[in-house]
């Protein structure tokens, strides 16, 4: 495999070469997700840095170069400096002492293979020198990475009872990167499936939702299906669901919208309110995050009578996806302009209706009218507002 590192552009940033002034070349790696994306041509943003240095020393060192560092993840080894370029986590090297399948006790390390072992993938463990960008391959990650295999290192079922996590990870990285699929993984996702209820509900949302915001989860979906993992985080899930991810991914690839994970995970659900309040519960997802999953839920055939009025409504971003969920064209929506309200309380009142429940009726009326009619002018709202007022006694 080429090392495209020696092209690139994020190795020769600012920040990093003060940073390497900082710490010596000899004791930092680049490691992860950038040594990894650039490898195969995708983009980077955020680079990450191994070192053979103390937290404690990091912190010194960067102080004395200038460098302001933030203590992110202390305990466990990790300080982060902050450039203008962008922010580098910085974590000592480490080995596991102890796993219970939820979270290690990690010792720090004095070795750059002791500290790729505790990785989860082979293609994560691939370590490059700051100044001659030379890659540490320890476990066949180049070769991995080749292939396009995601495989763990060492056993797979050991690497999964130290962090029960890995089985999400597995997945979600198999969707973006994976091609051939690796059979002692595969099986060892599916055996140790029911590990997955002992882990924190935040986890799990955040891998599944990170899977689902790649361009084309539905064939890895399908296989978690199929292996029986999906059934143990999201068993409301059916074939049908299946078909219905598969047609809004390929709806929102021709209609050009972004790949939305609360919007697919919705496609994965009955569309119920009851189910997906469960199901957020469950996830504990965010408020905004459950209300988008509940307006996803609660989506209906006549939402596509009046766009415009179910966008201004709902809103926009909500209308966008239960348009798509049903399979409508919502392109037609996409930059509309909502539109505002011409009419204030305080009018109505200014015809001599007194403040209250009366004011709220009339002006809860005169807008209804106001979205069926299209959203007319400010002139075409008096008119409306003078029919529906109360009438005087004779």
């Amino acid at each position: 495999m080429d090392n495209n590192l020696i092209n690139s552009d994020w190795p020769k940033r600012d920040g990093l070469r003060a940073l390497t002034a900082a710490l010596g070349a000899d004791n930092i790696r680049w490691v992860g997700g950038a040594v990894r994306d650039t490898l195969i041509g995708m983009e980077v943003h955020d680079v990450d840095c191994a070192t053979l240095h103390t937290p404690d020393t990091v912190i010194d060192l960067c102080r004395s170069a200038g460098i302001r560092t933030v203590p992110t993840g202390i305990d466990h080894g990790t300080v982060t400096a902050v450039f203008v370029d962008g922010p580098v986590e910085v974590t000592t090297l480490r080995r596991d002492v102890a796993t219970d399948g939820r979270r290690a006790t990690i010792a720090f390390a004095n070795e750059w293979r002791d500290d790729a072992a505790r990785r989860d993938f082979t293609i994560n463990a691939l370590y490059a020198h700051p100044e001659t960008l030379e890659i540490s391959d320890y476990f066949g990650g180049l070769d991995d990475l080749a292939a396009r295999r995601v495989r763990f290192i060492g056993d797979a079922r050991q690497r999964i009872t130290e962090d029960h996590l890995r089985i999400l990870r597995y997945y979600r990285f198999q969707a973006r990167f994976g091609a051939g699929l690796d059979a002692e993984a595969e099986e060892a996702c599916a055996e140790l499936s029911a590990t997955l209820k002992g882990l924190s509900r935040e986890r799990i949302a955040s891998e599944m939702l990170g899977l689902l915001a790649l361009p084309d989860p539905q064939p890895t979906i399908t296989r978690m299906r199929e292996r029986g993992v999906l059934g143990v985080i999201l068993p409301e899930t059916c074939p049908v669901h299946l078909k219905a991810l598969s047609d809004l991914t390929v709806r929102e690839h021709e209609q050009g919208f972004a790949h939305e994970p609360l919007r697919r995970l919705a496609a994965l659900l009955p569309p119920s309110s009851d189910v997906a309040e469960n199901v957020a519960a469950r996830l504990r997802l965010s408020k905004a995050q459950r209300a988008r999953l509940l307006s996803a839920s609660e989506r209906l055939s006549e939402d596509a009578a009046n766009l415009h009025a179910l966008a201004y409504q709902i809103g926009l971003e909500f209308a966008v996806d239960r348009l798509l969920l049903l399979g409508e064209n919502a392109r037609a929506i996409a930059d509309w302009e909502t539109p505002t309200f011409p009419l204030k309380g305080g009018a109505i009142v200014a015809h001599g209706v007194a403040a209250g429940p009366d004011v709220a009726r009339i002006l809860r009326s005169v807008e209804r009218r106001w979205i069926a009619e299209g959203f007319p002018d400010k002139a075409r709202v008096e008119k409306i507002l003078e029919e529906e007022l109360p009438r005087p006694l004779r």
